[in-house]
């Protein structure tokens, strides 16, 4: 019999703890030039891979959020050390950081990402929560960086562009990240809670209205310039692990606003991943699928099951009866998904992409996953919690 979601969150919030942190603290970061490896081989080695600007600032949310919630390790000199790497490797003199450097610390693109400046901002909000002397510093950011993206690419009906000028397509995606970091700037004592809560309010309506097919209730990645379907397959595409995100998402807007629609519309984001994205020999969420469905890319990777996990446990602790149990075992399931990924010969590191044949890629492991993993047992621990 499988274990149940209260024993498996208890096995791996040690591996986070007792494993992972410890491992990521250690050779994760760079003690040399600074900031955070992008991999680390499956021999526990970082590797000298070029470095994408939201690998850093993802990492400092992991180390500062593992301290605010106890971790006893040394996470205050990665996490401050962290920010000074991002500043000093990708931080342009427009304001903006730039997209990707070598592993010696040049920066080799230089290019606005609207998704990379958006874990910037949730790395500001989370700095200010475990810094309370770095608290005006990081509200003096928060609030620079939201001001030059809205004068920089605001779109002019909702939303953003991708850049100035203008490119296509329009994604969801990075809307996605700058959306959290909204819900957890708003939450940040002395932030300017007035705009992270109009801003928030505004990607949420965008979600529901432009993002979510009206007809399906799917959420689509790629737009054209006026929020309809890109042209093309490009345009029918979805991806399960984002419709758990954006349900997550949508469920904490939700909960804090009183808004029973978005309720609606996560459910049935839900319903979509768990019924069409899930593979029913493998058990894992697949990457991608059509509007109608069908499997795009049958390729499993580790994000979607922390996505599907924190959504199950988010809506388990939002209802009653039946309908929890059945969140529960959703849960279950996607814990059991993840843990088939965290099987590595160092205990800490996790594989990244499954095959179709339920074989996994031999490659070493990206940082970028450990913010989704983190999260999702965090989230794990405390939605349990409210049962």
């Amino acid at each position: 019999m499988p274990q149940d979601i209260f024993s498996q969150s208890a096995i791996l919030s040690a591996w986070l703890a007792e494993r992972a942190l410890p491992l990521w603290r250690e050779k994760g970061v760079d003690a040399t030039g600074g900031g955070f490896a992008e991999t680390i081989d499956m021999a526990g080695e970082p590797t000298r891979a070029n470095r994408r600007a939201r690998v850093q600032p993802r990492q400092v949310y992991c180390f500062a959020e593992a301290g605010r919630r106890g971790w006893a390790g040394d996470w205050k000199s990665a996490a401050e050390g962290g920010l000074a790497y991002f500043d000093r490797v990708y931080l342009q003199p427009t304001g903006f950081y730039g997209a990707l450097a070598d592993a010696d610390g040049n920066l080799i693109d230089a290019a606005f990402d609207l998704y990379n400046q958006a874990f910037a901002l949730l790395a500001f909000a989370y700095l200010a929560e475990v810094f309370p002397e770095r608290r005006p510093e990081m509200i003096e950011r928060s609030n620079g960086l939201r001001q030059r993206i809205e004068a920089h690419c605001k779109h002019p009906l909702i939303g953003f562009e991708e850049d100035d000028p203008s490119r296509l397509p329009l994604c969801s995606n990075p809307h996605m990240h700058l959306f959290e970091a909204c819900l957890a700037s708003e939450e940040v004592v002395g932030f300017d809670r007035v705009a992270w809560f109009n801003l928030a309010d505004e990607i949420a309506h965008l979600a529901m209205d432009h993002f979510i097919d009206g007809g399906t209730g799917a959420l689509r990645e790629f737009f054209d310039h006026d929020w309809a379907p890109f042209p093309g397959d490009k345009g029918r595409i979805v991806e399960p692990g984002h419709l758990f995100e954006w349900a997550w998402l949508l469920l904490r807007w939700a909960e804090r606003r009183g808004n029973a629609e978005a309720i609606v519309k996560a459910r049935r984001l839900f319903a979509i991943g768990e019924a069409h994205g899930i593979c029913p020999t493998r058990n894992v969420a697949v990457m991608t699928l059509f509007d109608d469905f069908s499997v795009a890319d049958p390729i499993a990777r580790l994000w979607p099951q922390t996505e599907w996990l924190k959504a199950s446990v988010r809506f388990a602790a939002l209802t009653e009866g039946a309908e929890r149990e059945r969140y529960l075992a959703s849960a279950a399931r996607a814990a059991s998904a993840l843990n088939l990924f965290l099987e590595t010969p160092v205990a800490g590191l996790w594989r990244d992409k499954q095959k179709p044949d339920g074989s996994f890629v031999d490659e070493p492991v990206p940082a970028s996953s450990f913010y989704h993993i983190l999260c999702a047992i965090y989230e794990t621990q405390d939605c349990l919690g409210r049962l």
